[in-house]
């Protein structure tokens, strides 16, 4: 069975192709936005308060690890008075956010296509905080603990991409998410009590808006029917529903309806034992010492 399992495995590219240029125009552009805020005298968070974003996304966008919005651009163009100079990178910007799909590790492609299509995600993780939840701060920690060690500017590329992918609640009608975390992986402080805290902020977050659903499972369940790992399943516009799995970046697109319908059974008993997504915010409330 082992033998077999290693046999249907896609094959791992050597090294990713993740340089395709886009990330020098989002730094290029993120200096641009960080000159004429401070000619126009106003920090980080004055600008988000401005823009309507937080100053967190500004900091990002500043230093070329977000991709800045069209309608981003256009606010801020007027906002700093740039003459245009904002406004005119907005084509180009969309150009390379189509590129940006191809930024990731070939393993990963399949399924980051198929996520930014999806109409419905549901998640389920016993490891980490999955990343379409992640901070840039947690994200960051992950990939600088990845082993063989990666190099800064891969770092900053794989943030960088990770964080593109979180654009996906922003649009309007957006897709439905569905998040059951494992309690483990919220008292595990990836990165320090700092990033820590931060991750579960985020998570509380996310978690209020009307799209979106988290649950926890917790430790004093006596049944757990997922202790295999994390998995995702994915309905893309149009398209029946898929399942995803990755094992140290061995990554299986599943589309056998029969074993696509075994995931999500599980799925349906992992949350009918979780606890229920108000319950689960307060229970994140109470790890923040805010209960």
């Amino acid at each position: 069975m082992a033998n077999a399992e290693r046999e249907e495995r896609p094959e791992r590219p050597e090294r990713p192709a993740e340089s395709d240029g886009t990330a020098h125009l989002f730094r290029a552009l993120g200096k641009q936005i960080k000159v004429l805020r401070e000619r126009a005298g106003l920090s980080q968070r004055d600008l988000g308060l401005a823009a309507h974003c937080g100053e967190d996304l500004i900091s990002a966008m500043e230093r070329g690890v977000r991709t800045p919005q069209a309608d981003f651009l256009e606010r801020v163009d007027e906002l700093l008075e740039a003459k245009g100079v904002l406004r005119v990178a907005i084509p180009d910007v969309l150009e390379a956010r189509k590129k940006a799909r191809t930024r990731h590790p070939e393993w990963y492609r399949d399924y980051a296509r198929l996520e930014a299509d999806a109409v419905q995600l549901y998640v389920y993780n016993n490891q980490s905080v999955p990343g379409l939840l992640q901070t840039e701060s947690y994200a960051r920690a992950l990939f600088a603990q990845w082993q063989p060690l990666l190099s800064e500017e891969t770092i900053d590329k794989r943030v960088a991409d990770r964080l593109d992918r979180q654009q996906i609640f922003s649009p309007w009608p957006s897709p439905t998410f569905h998040f059951i975390l494992d309690e483990s992986v919220l008292m595990r402080p990836i990165g320090g009590r700092g990033v820590h805290q931060e991750q579960l902020r985020k998570l509380l977050h996310i978690g209020r808006l009307r799209t979106v659903q988290i649950q926890l499972m917790p430790l004093d369940r006596t049944e757990q029917p997922s202790l295999d790992g994390p998995f995702t399943l994915v309905t893309p516009k149009g398209k029946q529903q898929v399942a995803y799995l990755e094992i140290h970046t061995y990554p299986r697109l599943i589309t056998d309806l029969e074993e696509v319908r075994v995931l999500a059974v599980r799925y349906g008993i992992i949350q009918s034992a979780a606890l229920t997504p108000q319950e689960s915010l307060a229970a994140i409330e109470k790890m923040l010492g805010e209960r």
